[in-house]
C-alpha cells in the first residue's frame, strides 16, 4: 500500500484489508479535508461539516429544493479516517463478514465522506440509508437537479466500486 499515509496502511492492515482488494475494486484514495464549516445542525443539535463550496452548494440546492416543496435533510456529511474505521471494527465485533461490510462502507482512508464533498441525504417519512429512498420525490428532485448544483449520485446500481446502490448519498465535484 504505497503512497498512503502510515496511520491508514495500520488501519488497513489491522483490519484486514488488502492492497489487492482495494485495487480490484478500483477504490481511489480520499484525504481528509482539513477546512470545514458547518453544513447543517439537525434538531439534536448536531454538527454536519462539509468544505465550503460543498457547503454552499448545498445551501443553494437545499433552497431550490424547498422552493419546490421538497424537504432535503443531511444524515451524514464529513467523516474522518477514524470514525470510519470504527464503523467498520463495530460490524466486525458484531459478527458481519469484511465482505459484506465493504458493499456497505468503504475501507478507511477511501471513503468519499472523508473529503468533506460527500453527503448522505434522507428526507421526511422514509428511513434513512434505505434504497427505498429512491422512491420519494427528494430522490427525483435531486436526479433531475443536484447536477445544477455540483452534486451527482456517487453509487448507482452496479457502480464499478462494488458499493451497493445508494440513492442517498451524493459528492459535490
Amino acid at each position: 500500500m504505497t503512497g498512503l499515509p502510515d496511520n491508514v496502511k495500520a488501519v488497513l492492515d489491522a483490519l484486514g484489508i488488502t492492497v489487492d482488494l482495494i485495487a480490484s475494486r478500483t477504490l481511489p484514495f480520499h484525504p481528509e479535508a482539513s477546512e470545514l464549516v458547518i453544513a447543517e445542525t439537525d434538531g439534536k443539535a448536531k454538527d454536519y461539516l462539509l468544505i465550503k463550496p460543498a457547503a454552499e452548494a448545498w445551501h443553494a440546492m437545499k433552497a431550490s429544493a424547498a422552493a419546490d416543496g421538497i424537504i432535503l435533510r443531511i444524515f451524514s456529511a464529513f467523516r474522518s479516517i477514524e470514525h470510519q474505521t470504527r464503523i467498520i471494527r463495530g460490524k466486525l465485533e458484531k459478527g458481519i463478514s469484511l465482505e459484506d461490510i465493504l458493499r456497505v462502507n468503504a475501507p478507511p482512508g477511501y471513503s468519499e465522506h472523508h473529503t468533506g464533498r460527500a453527503i448522505d441525504i434522507t428526507t421526511d417519512a422514509v428511513s434513512s440509508l434505505k434504497q427505498e429512498f429512491e422512491r420519494t420525490s427528494a430522490f427525483h428532485w435531486l436526479s433531475e437537479n443536484a447536477h445544477s448544483f455540483g452534486y451527482s449520485l456517487s453509487f448507482p446500481p452496479n457502480n464499478r466500486f462494488g458499493y451497493m446502490y445508494e440513492p442517498w448519498h451524493w459528492c459535490f465535484a
